[in-house]
């Protein structure tokens, strides 16, 4: 007997055909375009998302002093170095020159008669040179040394006779009130006798102490601060060594013999200009050129008939 399920059952069908059965979408198709990237070795052009293998650069030293800084490479030769064969040449030459002209000035140096007493500036033992040094005693004369050396005289020279009168040098001590007030017959004669000005005497007097009113002369009585001679005591040696005396012609006499005997007589140094330098040297905390023209201002002023510069 047939079943029943016969008249259900479907006949198999053909399988669809969706290419002829299912319409095409209406999208626009845009045509596939390749972006070509940059060309390798071998020719072929790569993809943008393919990586590009990069040169690897040398690394560059970093610059002293500071960061993230570098040094400039310079390709090629050197910019000085053309100019290398004659610059050694002139280096060379260059060094011969200050050695040779160190060799001179220390040969003349060694050549002068009176180079060991200015090399002692520079120990500090300036008194040697101010007083004569070893010489002290060949200037101490109670009478004028003949010259031993030419003199060239000059504008204020300290050799002649006296241009100011005693009495007028008295005026001028007592209107400062100088110990040594009274005094200045003392001052002119010895002037007289070595034949020294006694107005470059004064002003030596009143630069280097205010006529004894100030400094190291309140003790020891010196004109001119001398520095320790012989036959004379030797105090304050701590600050240098100065020469003291008995009575202020004593002091009077020993700074005439100094400059007579010792600076003119033995040196030929007779204007201020060529004394003071040796006298009070800048290397003994001194200013020679105010010094001078401290000199030089007091006899004008003198001369002039003033009492105070």
């Amino acid at each position: 007997m047939a079943s029943g399920s016969y008249a259900k059952r479907q006949e198999p069908q053909e399988p669809l055909d969706l290419a002829t059965r299912i319409p095409p979408r209406a999208t626009r198709q845009l045509p596939i375009t390749e972006i070509e990237g940059p060309e390798t070795a071998t020719g072929i052009y790569l993809p943008r998302t393919t990586p590009i293998p990069r040169a690897v650069e040398p690394a560059r030293p970093k610059a002293r002093g500071g960061k993230g800084k570098q040094q400039k490479v310079i390709d090629g030769p050197h910019p000085l170095a053309k100019y290398r064969p004659w610059m050694a040449s002139l280096i060379i030459c260059m060094v011969i020159a200050v050695l040779f002209s160190a060799v001179l000035l220390s040969s003349a140096i060694m050549q002068r008669s009176d180079g060991p007493a200015l090399l002692k500036y520079f120990g500090g033992q300036v008194y040697d040179v101010q007083v004569g040094g070893k010489q002290a005693g060949s200037w101490q004369s109670n009478q004028p040394l003949p010259t031993q050396v030419p003199i060239h005289q000059g504008p204020y020279s300290v050799l002649g006779k006296p241009s100011l009168r005693a009495d007028f040098m008295n005026r001028v001590l007592a209107d400062y009130h100088s110990p040594a007030a009274g005094k200045a017959q003392a001052l002119y004669d010895l002037g007289a006798k070595y034949g020294i000005d006694p107005a470059f005497a004064l002003a030596f007097f009143l630069h280097e102490s205010t006529f004894g009113t100030a400094g190291e002369a309140r003790k020891t009585l010196s004109l001119g601060n001398l520095r320790c001679i012989p036959n004379a005591a030797c105090v304050d040696q701590d600050r240098g060594g100065y020469a003291s005396f008995p009575t202020w012609e004593a002091g009077f006499e020993a700074w005439y013999k100094l400059i007579r005997n010792y600076y003119v007589a033995q040196r030929g140094l007779v204007t201020v200009d060529q004394i003071i330098p040796v006298y009070a040297p800048n290397a003994d905390n001194n200013n020679e050129q105010g010094y001078i023209a401290s000199l030089k201002h007091s006899i004008d002023t003198w001369k002039a008939g003033q009492l105070r510069p």
